[in-house]
């Protein structure tokens, strides 16, 4: 029996702007468009303006990060004296809250008895200058049982069915989920039974459907592939399984055996029940991979709390006779949901925002059109915001350590570990890097050919200059001449400099070329002279690719 059980889901998406503008650097700022109307509302930090009001488990959850880290959860007070809402204000990451959910019933196959939660909160987490929203979900439920726990972790949390059976339901899904407001009131339920709409859906948009319970929740937030109109408008980043942290307070965790614990730690992709892949690596190195067990020791004495964290999730089990492990403001239940739970959300957010980003390159390449000028330059435009922004995430959010404190930052890199994230961040930010060195190469040889352009209208122009000035006369002695006369050969000789400028300009390339064999040395006259002919002549007829589709 499960004493005491909390569920957290944790779903990153990616934010497109309406209509195609930009999202801007603060993008929570579009629900505060009064043409929306929502449940959404801003979330104040804990920093009270009365410190008598300040709790003991925020203070705690202060100081176990490092000073960068601080900054980024709560923002940096330096920056804030000038600004009207404070320190807040200052802090890259902003929480939006929404209290008309009361609880979540579930029905978890059909036939079972309804399950009734308690929703602890619902949240959006927006981030400065970044397309990306968490949402966040918590649960608790008291006195259920074991199996039921298990049922839940595995098919709660999916944005959409991956199929059905032959009756029509789900796979790996809820029989039923119903969103309760007051008096139990339905606000909105889950359609994973209505087959046609998912098919129809991906069928016309080439996209996944996400179920109704989960659009409802989100709103005035709408998918990007739907007609609806709304402030921001979403995507999904990565596999339809949503992440998840689950606290279980058993009454007696030792009585778990070994294949237990390896169900619940591969929950994400092990169906309860099921006999386990005995040959799989990660069931042979289960405890090696997964389990943090400094806090267990098996024993009656105790302690016994273990942590598993897979990187999908993060499942904290323990003795629900301990004072400690279920209090709320001093115990593992209040570090539960705040330590933990924020190194949870940094380890995904940066997973998130490193695809995010990835993403925005593959965008940035397929919108490319090598014929079109105005593609190249919008490309440019692009490939440089880009650069920028990952400029900003590298010194403001990327942080391979975020705690002195040893399980913190254990946990913390065991899920960055296990979620590849130094990988992909070695990766992206060698594409962005290609995409940048790719640009200046690109700036450099134009501005080659600009000198090029340059040097030959200057040798040119040397020519006539220096001829004239060594005459050191004026060809022309028209200074006592009337002034219309002055005018017209003003405007003559403008003209004829104008057009030989020109001229030097559009053969500017091949009078280089010119110049070049004119300067060597080996070349014998003749051939000097066949390089000033061929630098005269028309040139060739252009390629299928022509000039303009060069990157300039």
């Amino acid at each position: 029996m499960v004493r005491h059980f909390r569920h957290i889901l944790l779903w990153p998406l990616q934010l497109e702007a309406a209509h195609g503008a930009e999202v801007g650097r603060k993008p929570w700022r579009m629900l505060d468009d009064p043409r929306w109307q929502h449940r959404w509302h801003r979330v104040a930090d804990e920093f009270t303006e009365d410190p008598r009001d300040f709790q003991e488990r925020h203070y705690k959850e202060f100081v176990s990060f490092l000073p960068y880290v601080q900054r980024f959860l709560y923002g940096d007070p330096r920056r804030a004296d000038d600004l009207p809402e404070g320190p807040l204000a200052a802090a890259p990451m902003r929480v939006f809250r929404r209290d008309d959910v009361r609880a979540l019933r579930v029905t978890v196959t059909q036939g079972d008895t309804p399950v009734r939660l308690d929703v602890e909160h619902v949240d959006l987490y927006f981030f400065l200058d970044l397309d990306l929203i968490l949402l966040n979900v918590e649960l608790q439920a008291n006195d259920l049982p074991l199996d039921t726990v298990q049922e839940l972790l595995y098919r709660f949390g999916r944005a959409y069915p991956s199929g059905w059976d032959d009756a029509g339901q789900g796979l790996h899904n809820l029989y039923r989920a119903e969103w309760l407001g007051d008096d139990d009131a339905v606000l909105a339920q889950s359609d994973s039974d209505d087959r046609a709409r998912y098919l129809a859906f991906v069928c016309q948009n080439r996209a996944p459907c996400v179920g109704a319970h989960w659009d409802w929740l989100l709103r005035p937030l709408v998918s990007d592939h739907v007609r609806d109109e709304g402030p921001l408008r979403y995507r999904q980043i990565e596999y339809h399984r949503m992440p998840f942290m689950a606290f279980l307070a058993l009454e007696n965790p030792r009585a778990l055996t070994r294949d237990d614990f390896i169900h619940l730690g591969l929950i994400s992709h092990l169906r309860p029940g099921d006999p386990l892949p005995v040959r799989d690596p990660s069931v042979t190195e289960f405890e090696r991979r997964y389990c943090d067990d400094r806090y267990w020791s098996g024993s009656e004495a105790g302690p016994n709390t273990r942590f598993l964290c897979s990187g999908q999730s993060m499942i904290v089990v323990g003795e629900g006779k301990s004072e400690f492990f279920c209090c709320r403001e001093r115990g593992l239940l209040a570090q539960f949901r705040h330590q933990y739970f924020l190194l949870f959300v940094i380890a995904h957010f940066h997973r998130a925002a490193l695809l995010v980003f990835s993403d925005r390159l593959a965008a940035a390449i397929s919108g490319l059109d090598i014929r079109s000028v105005d593609s190249v330059r919008l490309f440019k435009r692009r490939i440089r915001a880009i650069f920028a922004l990952f400029l900003g995430f590298t010194h403001r959010y990327w942080f391979p350590e975020i705690s002195e404190r040893g399980q913190v930052q254990s946990l913390f890199r065991r899920a960055s570990t296990h979620l590849g994230n130094d990988a992909l961040f070695a990766q992206v930010k060698e594409q962005v890097a290609e995409m940048s060195n790719y640009l200046d190469s690109d700036s450099a040889r134009r501005q080659s050919n600009t000198v090029v352009r340059l040097t030959v209208v200057t040798i040119l122009g040397l020519i006539g200059s220096v001829s004239t000035g060594f005459l050191g006369m004026n060809l022309i002695a028209e200074a006592e001449a009337p002034l219309l006369h002055r005018i017209n050969y003003f405007v003559v000789v403008v003209l004829a400099s104008a057009l030989l400028t020109f001229f030097a300009i559009a053969k500017s390339k091949r009078l280089s070329d010119f110049l070049e064999d004119l300067s060597d040395e080996s070349l014998p006259l003749r051939k000097k002279v066949v390089a000033l002919f061929r630098a005269m002549r028309n040139p060739a007829p252009p390629e299928k690719t022509s000039e303009r589709g060069v990157l300039k």
